[in-house]
């Protein structure tokens, strides 16, 4: 392996050594509101120029929010076309959410739309809620620092990942789905085609309140306990686009990011999956690693070297380096394939080698078995109380035609999901298809209360990973009466219709 140049290393001091290294974003310091643009920038990718999109901040792409810092932002959209931005992560109000028509319009060219709400603290991002838009990079890191971040003794470093091809999104898009696609992601942009299946309707809005307590009382439990296992000769569809770039930071394993840092210290690793189809194994190996919090909410700590992420989660990893100096690779293995992408952690005066940007073998299937959720346990789970509605999910289609459904419908034909404003609710999702589907909930936090029937005091999330032939059961209180939008964080399948709303109305 040849040696790589330092242009990687971050330039820093003795004292900077142990503060927060967050590459490339924007420190938001003042209380005047923060200025951020949805802008077009040029990357070089594999020594190719790529024109592509980004959200940048005073310092660059993203911003960092300091303990207690409201989100307050002036969005100015510096594009040639509309667009708007979704806070994936935090709960704004529903009119500051960031999807088209639900209820504003897209951000028209020049125009600026000003936001202003309590920032949840964690590893969250942002990103355009057009899949065209997404797929062109139209994301960003919003990290918002708690009080634990600023005392611990631990350097924080951001892994963005992206997957990216040169060709035109619509072009990938239409050769992905056979035609089968809308233009974005909102009741006017998505197409208005299908209808839902038979006796689907029966299925929501069942009231579960006498059917037992707690945070898990009254959950559809069924019989499902096999159902991870179930697939038998039928094979999974993991990937189904051959991208030409994957990306950690904006690069390539042929040029990395090499972030400086002290050998002997302790690295807060906040990963931010930004992929617009593309499941990744997180490898730290031969350092010590645990796994701290997930969608920034912390679980009991997980000891290991490999973690993964779905399209749309968040992973934050604590690493211990070594005492010695040395350079340790951070690897992001696509799921089901031999690419990875990846980042390079260095003491200084470290001998950096070059690393290829194909391994010797597949990565497995992300978390087929549920095996990763199954480890994780909330840290502040939600208040134990009864069950007072239940919804069941089920979640189909193909690859040819190239649909993709929930309850059997597409978006524009589909039925609400309801709730009332303060209800516990448990949303019980059926994967019926061969492809696994990250399901994403606006404006809420749920815990993952069961896996294949099996009830669990899970994680905290607002993404949860459903395998194919699997069931995932989440709890979550019913939050402002408003329509949230609930859909597949996978790109090409939320472009084909793979979303509906959780219609929330005002308590009684």
């Amino acid at each position: 392996m040849n040696t790589l140049s330092r242009r990687g290393f971050l330039a820093a001091s003795a004292a900077a050594i142990g503060a927060a290294h967050m590459p490339r974003l924007a420190f938001a310091q003042t209380v005047a509101p923060i200025s951020l643009s949805a802008a077009t920038r040029t990357l070089d990718i594999n020594g190719r120029a790529a024109t592509v999109f980004g959200l940048a901040g005073p310092g660059g792409q993203g911003l960092v929010l300091d303990p207690g810092q409201k989100f307050r932002v002036d969005l100015t959209n510096d594009l040639d076309v509309g667009t708007i931005i979704h806070w994936h992560g935090q709960i704004p109000p529903n009119a500051q959410d960031g999807v088209p028509d639900m209820p504003m319009p897209l951000l028209a060219a020049g125009e600026t739309r000003s936001y202003d709400f309590e920032a949840r603290p964690g590893t969250h991002w942002m990103h355009s809620h057009v899949p065209t838009q997404e797929m062109q990079l139209l994301a960003a890191p919003l990290i918002v620092r708690s009080q634990e971040d600023i005392v611990a003794d631990r350097q924080e470093v951001v892994m963005f990942l992206h997957d990216f091809s040169f060709r035109a999104p619509e072009e990938v898009l239409a050769e992905i789905s056979g035609g089968h696609v809308g233009d974005g992601a909102g009741p006017s942009a998505l197409p208005d085609q299908g209808a839902p299946m038979e006796g689907m309707g029966a299925m929501q809005g069942m009231n579960h309140g006498a059917m037992g307590h707690g945070a898990m009382g009254g959950m559809p439990m069924g019989n499902m306990s096999g159902m991870g296992g179930m697939m038998g000769g039928m094979a999974m569809d993991l990937n189904d686009y051959d991208w030409d770039a994957y990306l950690a930071n904006d690069r390539t394993l042929s040029d990395p990011e090499v972030v400086q840092v002290e050998h002997g210290g302790r690295i807060l690793l906040r990963v931010i999956n930004a992929a617009a189809a593309t499941a990744f194994w997180i490898e730290t190996g031969g350092v010590e690693a645990r796994l701290v919090a997930v969608d920034g909410h912390a679980v009991q700590p997980v000891p290991g070297t490999r973690f993964g992420l779905a399209m749309g989660q968040r992973l934050d990893i604590e690493i211990d380096l070594p005492n010695e100096g040395g350079a340790w690779p951070i690897l992001a293995l696509r799921e089901g394939a031999r690419e990875r992408t990846g980042l390079i952690l260095a003491s200084r005066g470290a001998e950096v080698r070059r690393l290829d940007a194909v391994a010797e073998s597949e990565a497995p299937a992300f978390d087929a078995g549920l095996a990763q959720e199954a480890r994780l346990i909330a840290l502040d789970a939600l208040p134990d109380r009864p069950v007072e509605r239940s919804h069941v999910l089920m979640l189909g289609g193909s690859m040819q035609p190239y649909v993709w459904t929930i309850n059997g419908a597409i978006w524009g034909q589909h039925q609400p999901i309801i709730a009332r404003s303060g209800e516990r609710v448990v949303l019980s999702f059926h994967n019926m298809s061969m492809m696994a589907h990250p399901m994403h909930l606006h404006g809420h936090v749920f815990q993952v209360v069961g896996l294949n029937g099996r009830r669990v005091a899970g994680a905290l999330r607002d993404t949860v990973h459903v395998p194919p032939m699997a069931m995932v059961d989440v709890a979550l209180d019913a939050g402002e009466a408003a329509r949230w939008m609930l859909h597949c964080h996978h790109m090409p399948h939320l472009a084909t219709g793979m979303m509906t709303e959780f219609a929330v109305t005002a308590s009684a």
